[in-house]
């Protein structure tokens, strides 16, 4: 049954949101692009707090690279309109290092099937998190 009742919102801590987040594979990450906003989805996994982004040599969310980005999740229920959305924003760096680059292979799984020889990590700055019930 789909509900036509308005929902009331709730404001998540931090702590819950990024759990939430790492229940979840797939976001949008929002960054710039020839000075204007742009937004792809991507997958990504959340280790020790970071959220973590896999991408090819030729991805156009490379360009996101030490930016302020801005990266949105979310699990909503299109008939009973519930669910949540957590937003974080913080600078995406490159990850260099090759141990690090190797561990977090092993917690994205991309759904793409391309070669990802990058790694991206966005570190939370500012996590904005609502459920809607």
């Amino acid at each position: 049954m789909v509900t036509t009742d308005p929902g009331r919102t709730r404001e998540i801590p931090t702590d819950q949101a990024l759990r939430l987040l790492s229940n979840v594979t797939i976001g949008r990450l929002v960054f710039t692009r020839d000075c204007m906003p742009a937004i792809r989805l991507v997958d990504h996994a959340v280790v020790d707090g970071d959220v973590i982004i896999r991408c090819h040599d030729d991805a156009s969310v490379l360009i996101a690279v030490d930016q302020v980005v801005a990266y949105e999740a979310d699990r909503i229920d299109h008939e009973s309109h519930r669910g949540w959305s957590v937003i974080i924003t913080g600078k995406a760096t490159l990850v260099h290092a090759p141990d690090n680059a190797e561990r977090y292979d092993q917690h994205v799984h991309p759904w793409v099937d391309a070669t990802m020889h990058n790694v991206i990590r966005i570190t939370p700055e500012l996590v904005t998190a609502y459920e809607l019930h």
